[in-house]
């Protein structure tokens, strides 16, 4: 009887938290899952044709969807290994005992006041042709900033859109491991030290290993983060050139909304379920595969 009293009021405590879940994720997720069923018609008005699942391998076997799963996987390679890499060496700079090494973490942990809608203006005019001060600095000496610039040209508008979101993540990436770094007692390094071990091999040894869960967290962030990442190329690029940085997020946004295309909200709904599938199972696998390998052990113990 206590028992269930007990789980009758934990259930109790629940229900609110339960019901926004219900309203605000379960009951879209059900309802996009439903309007993949049903083919868009072509004129408004007109009732919607159930096509049922035929119409998720119709679009998942397309060469569109295909090539904006190919570029978003390809723009979440420029961005997390990259950003992780930078943030957790400007962490372990900054984390050395210096004079004036604060002025150095304010300077590396300030984008993480910067939106996403600020850092791509203040790329877009750094890489404008026209007015940005980078053509401006290098001069004739780097063709690819000449006119249509770099977020015109097809080979480098990608890699642009990605050194955004690099600079614009790595504020929260450095206050990640520089946390991390922190939580490490000292005693470990000056024994690694009193044993003769070199700098490079007390952080592969001992370091690495305590930091491993902060990596892996930002790994993870990072990869959902880069599937996800749409205000940028809106603003940088809208998705541009010839649709070399259309990613899957951004044309789920444009069939949904029909922004420079027809709308279509059933090949949105499949598009953005795919989205969801893909990140559920890239989530699963990395901490089936990586949790193993990453040291949760207490550093005091």
């Amino acid at each position: 009887m206590r028992r269930l009293k007990e789980a009758t009021a934990g259930y109790l405590f629940l229900t609110p938290a339960l019901g926004l879940f219900a309203i605000f994720v379960f009951y879209p997720l059900v309802k996009t899952v439903y309007l993949g069923l049903y083919l868009q018609p072509l004129f408004p008005g007109e009732p919607s044709k159930y096509e049922g699942f035929s119409q998720y391998s119709t679009i998942l076997s397309s060469s569109e969807f295909l090539g904006d799963l190919g570029r978003t996987v390809l723009f979440t390679l420029f961005t997390v290994p990259v950003g992780v890499t930078v943030g957790l060496g400007l962490a372990t700079l900054a984390h050395k005992r210096l004079k004036g090494v604060r002025i150095f973490r304010t300077i590396f942990s300030s984008t993480i006041a910067t939106s996403v809608a600020v850092a791509s203006l203040m790329f877009l005019t750094l890489l404008d042709p026209e007015v940005g001060l980078l053509p401006y600095w290098l001069g004739s000496a780097a063709s690819i900033f000449r006119s249509p610039g770099v977020l015109g040209n097809p080979t480098w508008a990608l890699p642009a859109v990605a050194l955004t979101t690099i600079w614009q993540n790595l504020g929260f990436t450095f206050i990640l491991m520089s946390a991390a770094l922190q939580s490490i007692p000292d005693d470990l390094i000056e024994a690694a030290t009193v044993d003769g071990s070199s700098q490079t091999a007390t952080f592969w040894r001992v370091t690495f290993p305590l930091l491993s869960p902060t990596v892996f967290f930002a790994a993870v962030v990072g990869i959902i983060t880069g599937f996800q990442a749409f205000g940028q190329i809106d603003i940088l690029t809208g998705g541009g050139p010839n649709g070399h940085t259309t990613t899957l997020i951004y044309d789920i946004y444009q069939n949904a909304f029909g922004y420079n295309t027809t709308q279509n909200t059933g090949t949105a709904a499949v598009m953005a379920v795919a989205l969801f599938v893909i990140l559920l199972v890239l989530t699963g696998v990395q901490f089936f595969f990586f949790q193993r390998r990453v040291f949760y052990a207490d550093a005091r113990g």
